[in-house]
Protein backbone atom coordinates (compact mmCIF):
# COMPACT_ATOMS: atom_id res chain seq x y z
CA UNK A 1 0.00 0.00 0.00
CA UNK A 2 1.25 3.58 -0.96
CA UNK A 3 1.19 6.47 1.34
CA UNK A 4 -1.12 7.86 -1.20
CA UNK A 5 -3.51 5.27 -0.38
CA UNK A 6 -3.57 5.19 3.09
CA UNK A 7 -5.30 8.69 3.40
CA UNK A 8 -8.98 9.97 2.30
CA UNK A 9 -8.74 12.29 -0.44
CA UNK A 10 -9.07 15.54 2.27
CA UNK A 11 -8.79 19.01 -0.16
CA UNK A 12 -9.33 22.34 0.62
CA UNK A 13 -10.35 25.06 -1.79
CA UNK A 14 -8.75 28.66 -2.25
CA UNK A 15 -10.65 31.53 -2.93
CA UNK A 16 -8.77 31.72 -6.47
CA UNK A 17 -10.51 28.44 -7.38
CA UNK A 18 -7.40 25.94 -7.04
CA UNK A 19 -8.04 23.07 -4.61
CA UNK A 20 -5.26 21.41 -2.93
CA UNK A 21 -4.46 18.67 -0.78
CA UNK A 22 -3.75 18.34 2.60
CA UNK A 23 -3.50 14.90 4.92
CA UNK A 24 -5.08 14.74 8.18
CA UNK A 25 -4.12 13.29 11.79
CA UNK A 26 -7.10 13.58 14.36
CA UNK A 27 -6.52 12.45 18.42
CA UNK A 28 -8.78 10.38 20.30
CA UNK A 29 -10.61 13.07 22.49
CA UNK A 30 -10.93 17.96 21.75
CA UNK A 31 -7.17 18.14 20.72
CA UNK A 32 -5.36 20.50 22.77
CA UNK A 33 -4.61 22.34 20.12
CA UNK A 34 -4.87 22.29 15.90
CA UNK A 35 -1.20 22.10 14.18
CA UNK A 36 -0.79 22.99 10.81
CA UNK A 37 3.05 21.45 9.02
CA UNK A 38 4.11 22.94 5.52
CA UNK A 39 6.89 21.28 3.94
CA UNK A 40 9.66 22.24 1.77
CA UNK A 41 10.36 22.92 -2.02
CA UNK A 42 11.17 19.31 -2.87
CA UNK A 43 9.09 17.56 0.09
CA UNK A 44 5.51 16.92 1.13
CA UNK A 45 3.04 15.61 3.39
CA UNK A 46 4.66 11.49 3.25
CA UNK A 47 7.74 12.33 4.48
CA UNK A 48 6.51 13.18 7.96
CA UNK A 49 3.75 10.64 8.61
CA UNK A 50 5.57 9.79 11.85
CA UNK A 51 5.92 12.91 13.62
CA UNK A 52 2.42 13.59 12.64
CA UNK A 53 1.26 10.37 14.47
CA UNK A 54 3.13 10.88 17.13
CA UNK A 55 1.68 14.39 17.43
CA UNK A 56 -1.98 13.19 17.42
CA UNK A 57 -1.09 10.42 19.67
CA UNK A 58 -0.41 12.94 22.49
CA UNK A 59 -3.58 14.97 21.66
CA UNK A 60 -2.98 17.48 18.62
CA UNK A 61 -5.36 17.82 15.84
CA UNK A 62 -2.39 17.68 12.60
CA UNK A 63 -3.15 18.97 9.37
CA UNK A 64 -0.47 18.50 7.16
CA UNK A 65 -0.66 20.68 3.92
CA UNK A 66 0.67 20.15 0.81
CA UNK A 67 1.69 23.26 -1.17
CA UNK A 68 -0.15 24.02 -4.67
CA UNK A 69 1.91 22.32 -7.33
CA UNK A 70 3.73 20.00 -5.20
CA UNK A 71 3.21 16.51 -3.66
CA UNK A 72 -0.43 15.00 -4.56
CA UNK A 73 -1.07 18.19 -6.18
CA UNK A 74 -0.76 17.93 -9.98
CA UNK A 75 -2.37 20.64 -11.70
CA UNK A 76 0.11 23.14 -12.44
CA UNK A 77 2.98 21.38 -10.75
CA UNK A 78 5.98 23.43 -9.46
CA UNK A 79 4.23 26.75 -9.84
CA UNK A 80 2.90 29.22 -7.79
CA UNK A 81 1.03 32.58 -9.28
CA UNK A 82 3.24 34.66 -6.10
CA UNK A 83 4.09 34.17 -2.59
CA UNK A 84 1.72 35.79 -1.82
CA UNK A 85 -1.06 33.39 -3.10
CA UNK A 86 0.80 30.34 -0.91
CA UNK A 87 0.68 32.69 2.09
CA UNK A 88 -2.59 33.14 1.38
CA UNK A 89 -3.35 28.95 1.23
CA UNK A 90 -2.41 28.40 4.22
CA UNK A 91 -4.21 31.57 5.97
CA UNK A 92 -7.29 30.43 4.43
CA UNK A 93 -7.21 27.12 5.48
CA UNK A 94 -6.19 28.53 9.04
CA UNK A 95 -9.76 30.54 9.48
CA UNK A 96 -11.04 27.50 8.20
CA UNK A 97 -9.87 25.56 11.35
CA UNK A 98 -10.90 27.78 13.56
CA UNK A 99 -14.09 29.85 13.19
CA UNK A 100 -14.82 32.98 15.33
CA UNK A 101 -15.24 32.02 18.42
CA UNK A 102 -13.49 29.20 18.18
CA UNK A 103 -10.30 29.33 21.05
CA UNK A 104 -8.93 26.05 20.20
CA UNK A 105 -4.61 27.31 19.79
CA UNK A 106 -3.53 27.16 16.37
CA UNK A 107 0.03 26.11 16.05
CA UNK A 108 2.09 26.29 12.63
CA UNK A 109 5.15 24.11 11.79
CA UNK A 110 7.10 25.36 9.21
CA UNK A 111 9.79 22.83 7.82
CA UNK A 112 12.69 23.94 5.49
CA UNK A 113 11.16 26.35 2.76
CA UNK A 114 8.28 25.97 4.40
CA UNK A 115 9.59 28.09 7.25
CA UNK A 116 9.46 31.03 4.99
CA UNK A 117 6.36 30.74 4.74
CA UNK A 118 5.32 30.03 8.19
CA UNK A 119 7.01 33.23 9.08
CA UNK A 120 6.39 35.77 6.28
CA UNK A 121 2.27 34.82 7.13
CA UNK A 122 3.05 36.60 10.48
CA UNK A 123 3.46 39.92 8.90
CA UNK A 124 0.66 39.45 6.23
CA UNK A 125 -1.88 38.07 8.49
CA UNK A 126 -0.95 39.26 12.10
CA UNK A 127 -2.58 37.06 15.02
CA UNK A 128 -3.31 34.09 12.62
CA UNK A 129 -1.14 32.17 14.68
CA UNK A 130 -0.69 31.80 18.40
CA UNK A 131 2.84 29.69 18.17
CA UNK A 132 5.47 29.25 15.73
CA UNK A 133 7.87 26.40 15.42
CA UNK A 134 10.50 26.35 12.71
CA UNK A 135 12.55 23.04 11.56
CA UNK A 136 15.89 23.74 9.82
CA UNK A 137 14.02 26.59 8.02
CA UNK A 138 15.30 27.99 4.45
CA UNK A 139 15.98 31.65 5.40
CA UNK A 140 19.38 31.12 4.26
CA UNK A 141 20.25 28.45 2.00
CA UNK A 142 23.63 26.54 1.20
CA UNK A 143 22.20 24.89 -2.19
CA UNK A 144 20.91 27.39 -4.72
CA UNK A 145 20.70 27.11 -8.53
CA UNK A 146 23.91 28.58 -10.71
CA UNK A 147 24.55 32.17 -11.71
CA UNK A 148 23.90 30.29 -15.14
CA UNK A 149 21.01 29.01 -14.28
CA UNK A 150 19.33 32.15 -12.40
CA UNK A 151 20.08 34.21 -15.29
CA UNK A 152 17.98 32.07 -17.75
CA UNK A 153 15.06 31.44 -14.84
CA UNK A 154 15.14 35.65 -14.96
CA UNK A 155 14.87 35.28 -18.95
CA UNK A 156 12.50 32.83 -18.97
CA UNK A 157 10.53 34.37 -16.33
CA UNK A 158 9.80 37.58 -18.60
CA UNK A 159 9.55 35.42 -21.26
CA UNK A 160 8.31 31.93 -20.69
CA UNK A 161 7.33 31.95 -17.02
CA UNK A 162 6.29 28.20 -17.04
CA UNK A 163 9.27 26.85 -18.12
CA UNK A 164 10.75 23.82 -15.74
CA UNK A 165 13.87 24.34 -14.16
CA UNK A 166 15.70 22.04 -11.86
CA UNK A 167 15.61 21.60 -8.06
CA UNK A 168 19.20 21.72 -7.19
CA UNK A 169 18.28 19.51 -3.91
CA UNK A 170 18.49 16.24 -6.05
CA UNK A 171 21.25 14.19 -3.83
CA UNK A 172 19.32 12.22 -1.08
CA UNK A 173 22.96 12.89 0.80
CA UNK A 174 21.58 16.82 1.64
CA UNK A 175 18.39 15.69 3.00
CA UNK A 176 19.91 12.43 5.58
CA UNK A 177 22.42 9.49 6.21
CA UNK A 178 20.42 7.33 7.23
CA UNK A 179 20.55 4.43 4.59
CA UNK A 180 16.52 3.39 4.70
CA UNK A 181 15.36 6.84 4.31
CA UNK A 182 18.19 7.97 1.19
CA UNK A 183 16.50 4.70 -0.59
CA UNK A 184 13.19 5.82 0.41
CA UNK A 185 14.48 9.47 -1.12
CA UNK A 186 15.54 7.61 -4.13
CA UNK A 187 12.48 6.02 -4.89
CA UNK A 188 9.86 8.72 -3.87
CA UNK A 189 7.29 9.74 -6.54
CA UNK A 190 5.81 12.43 -5.20
CA UNK A 191 9.19 14.85 -4.45
CA UNK A 192 9.01 17.75 -6.76
CA UNK A 193 12.35 17.70 -8.89
CA UNK A 194 11.55 21.07 -11.41
CA UNK A 195 9.84 24.19 -10.96
CA UNK A 196 9.06 27.20 -13.09
CA UNK A 197 10.84 30.02 -13.61
CA UNK A 198 8.22 31.61 -11.78
CA UNK A 199 8.15 29.86 -8.92
CA UNK A 200 11.89 30.78 -8.27
CA UNK A 201 11.56 34.43 -9.16
CA UNK A 202 8.81 34.16 -6.31
CA UNK A 203 11.02 32.55 -3.84
CA UNK A 204 13.72 35.30 -4.23
CA UNK A 205 10.75 37.86 -3.63
CA UNK A 206 9.97 36.32 -0.88
CA UNK A 207 13.13 36.71 0.57
CA UNK A 208 13.41 40.44 0.10
CA UNK A 209 9.76 40.29 2.24
CA UNK A 210 10.90 38.45 4.70
CA UNK A 211 13.97 41.38 5.61
CA UNK A 212 10.96 43.22 7.17
CA UNK A 213 9.57 40.17 8.94
CA UNK A 214 11.24 39.97 12.49
CA UNK A 215 9.40 42.80 13.96
CA UNK A 216 5.77 41.27 13.20
CA UNK A 217 6.64 38.04 14.84
CA UNK A 218 5.17 38.01 17.65
CA UNK A 219 3.95 34.51 18.73
CA UNK A 220 6.43 31.94 20.98
CA UNK A 221 8.77 30.23 18.35
CA UNK A 222 10.57 26.82 18.46
CA UNK A 223 13.70 26.77 16.12
CA UNK A 224 15.40 23.59 15.85
CA UNK A 225 18.58 23.04 14.07
CA UNK A 226 20.49 20.33 12.63
CA UNK A 227 24.39 20.45 13.33
CA UNK A 228 25.44 19.06 10.20
CA UNK A 229 22.37 20.67 8.06
CA UNK A 230 24.13 20.74 4.32
CA UNK A 231 20.90 22.97 2.63
CA UNK A 232 20.68 25.62 4.99
CA UNK A 233 23.41 28.15 7.36
CA UNK A 234 22.57 27.92 10.87
CA UNK A 235 24.01 30.70 12.27
CA UNK A 236 22.45 33.08 10.26
CA UNK A 237 19.11 31.60 10.68
CA UNK A 238 19.93 31.90 14.28
CA UNK A 239 20.50 35.44 13.96
CA UNK A 240 17.47 36.39 12.11
CA UNK A 241 15.04 34.61 14.49
CA UNK A 242 16.93 36.43 17.67
CA UNK A 243 15.37 39.28 15.52
CA UNK A 244 11.47 37.96 16.45
CA UNK A 245 9.52 40.39 18.70
CA UNK A 246 8.45 37.59 20.62
CA UNK A 247 10.08 34.92 22.93
CA UNK A 248 12.39 32.32 21.28
CA UNK A 249 13.79 29.14 21.88
CA UNK A 250 16.40 27.76 20.03
CA UNK A 251 17.51 23.65 20.20
CA UNK A 252 20.08 22.37 17.93
CA UNK A 253 21.20 18.58 17.02
CA UNK A 254 25.29 18.46 16.40
CA UNK A 255 24.80 15.51 14.89
CA UNK A 256 21.45 15.68 13.17
CA UNK A 257 21.65 16.17 9.06
CA UNK A 258 18.58 18.52 7.71
CA UNK A 259 16.09 16.62 7.67
CA UNK A 260 14.98 15.57 11.59
CA UNK A 261 12.27 13.20 10.66
CA UNK A 262 15.17 10.95 8.74
CA UNK A 263 17.16 10.31 12.05
CA UNK A 264 17.83 7.30 12.88
CA UNK A 265 16.24 8.61 16.08
CA UNK A 266 13.84 11.07 15.54
CA UNK A 267 11.86 10.49 18.77
CA UNK A 268 14.66 12.89 20.20
CA UNK A 269 13.45 16.05 18.28
CA UNK A 270 9.75 15.04 18.98
CA UNK A 271 10.73 14.55 22.59
CA UNK A 272 11.60 18.56 22.52
CA UNK A 273 8.75 19.56 19.81
CA UNK A 274 6.14 17.79 22.26
CA UNK A 275 7.21 19.50 25.26
CA UNK A 276 7.14 23.13 23.53
CA UNK A 277 3.63 22.23 22.25
CA UNK A 278 2.01 20.96 25.19
CA UNK A 279 3.91 24.46 27.19
CA UNK A 280 1.58 26.34 24.01
CA UNK A 281 -1.30 24.81 24.93
CA UNK A 282 -1.74 25.01 28.45
CA UNK A 283 -0.57 28.65 28.43
CA UNK A 284 -3.39 29.56 25.44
Amino acid sequence: MTAVDEFPDLSFQATDGYRWHYRRYSPDGPPRAEVVFLHGVQSHAGWYEHTCRVLAADGFAVSFLERRGSGLNLERRGDTPSFRRLLDDVAEYLVALRPPGGTTPRVLIGISWGGKVAVALQRRHPGITDALALLCPGFFPRVRPSLRERLAILWARLTRPSRLFPVPLDAPELFTATPRWLQFLRDDPLSLHSATARFFVESVRLDYYLKWVPRHVTAPTLLLLAGRDRIIWNEPTRAYVERFAGPKQVVEYPEAHHTLEFEPDPNVFQSDLLTWLRRQSVEK
